[in-house]
């Protein structure tokens, strides 16, 4: 199969309604999560994960039960399971945000699941609560099916550059606020203050998510202010020289508005070796930033053990 079909085409004008509306519905399910799991550092106990058919929560505790959410975006349903074989689906179609706020809830109702969690949407510019939105209504399945094979991609490449280090390091995550996947490697130092100032997000969560140095990699869908899909990467503190710093590949350019390095997706999705433009991508910049910053490199290298000599042989 070409890499044109494995990495689809993104063109965000051609989904903008349909991005805006998963945007919310994401959140939805995620602040059911963040209103349920135990805290974990930097938020990490919000996020979403890529599975073969879509996003989970992963398993979400509720006294002595634990559930889980899905969005298969193959059969476009959502579906609510509960470790006591309780399930609700509910179908993945054209509806608005108030709509599948109430089907969502009210399936967990039915599923013996309460959750309490402020319905204003985070980092987000007009933001409206997911009861009154009515004006967000959009479900095109291609794009939805398109969005998560992009991510599914970006996700298989993500895991392979992180494995390349052993320092504190994010699972590879989908942040439903920022509507992006991310990975996150950490120096191990503490850093300033974070400014906050994010759009419908406390400053605490902010100044406690880059509480220490960060190299960040991620992909980002666009939106109606930026509509090109990209890859980006970004340093917290950037160090001093990091908008000079020269990265690979040749597509791939620092952007002063984001403060951040910045590849086009459609340059990895055009790509003679999509996976190779990447990962040249993630671990320049990482170079650059921990370079720069002053990171104790050496010690952050994964030394991976010789498995070959392990396995068995018949």
């Amino acid at each position: 199969m070409e890499s044109k079909n494995i990495w689809p085409s993104l063109p965000f004008h051609e989904w903008k309604e349909t991005s805006e509306t998963l945007h919310m519905w994401t959140q939805i399910v995620g602040k059911i999560r963040l209103a349920l799991t135990p805290w974990t550092n930097h938020s990490w106990h919000v996020t979403l994960y890529l599975t073969a058919r879509g996003l989970t929560t992963s398993p979400i505790p509720f006294g002595t039960r634990v559930f889980e959410i899905r969005f298969d975006f193959v059969s476009h349903e959502l579906r609510l399971l509960t470790s006591d074989g309780g399930m609700k689906v509910i179908p993945l179609v054209p509806q608005s945000v108030a709509q599948f706020y109430r089907a969502v809830t009210g399936a967990l109702r039915e599923l013996g699941i309460e959750a309490h969690f402020s319905t204003t949407p985070n980092e987000v510019q007009d933001a409206i609560p997911f009861e009154q939105d009515n004006k967000h209504a959009a479900y095109d399945p291609e794009y939805a099916n398109r969005f998560w094979r992009a991510l599914l991609q970006s996700d298989r490449v993500f895991k392979e550059f992180r494995a390349d280090f052993c320092g504190k390091c994010s699972p590879v995550h989908f942040f439903w606020g920022s509507f992006d996947l991310a990975v996150t490697r950490f120096s191990g130092r503490p850093a300033p203050q974070h400014p906050g100032g994010v759009p419908h997000l406390p400053d605490s969560v902010a100044r406690e998510a880059y509480s220490h140095e960060v190299s960040s990699l991620g992909f980002w869908p666009g939106n109606a202010l930026m509509p090109d899909p990209i890859f980006y990467s970004y340093a917290y503190p950037e160090p001093k020289g990091v908008p000079e710093a020269k990265v690979n590949p040749t597509a791939a350019s620092y952007n002063a508005q984001l403060k951040e390095f910045v590849l086009p997706y459609e340059a990895v999705r055009t790509a003679a070796a999509p996976d190779e433009a990447l990962l040249a991508f993630a671990r320049s910049t990482y170079d650059a930033a921990s370079t720069l910053g002053g990171w104790d490199r050496a010690a952050l290298v994964e030394i991976k053990p010789d498995l070959h000599s392990h396995r068995r042989t018949s």
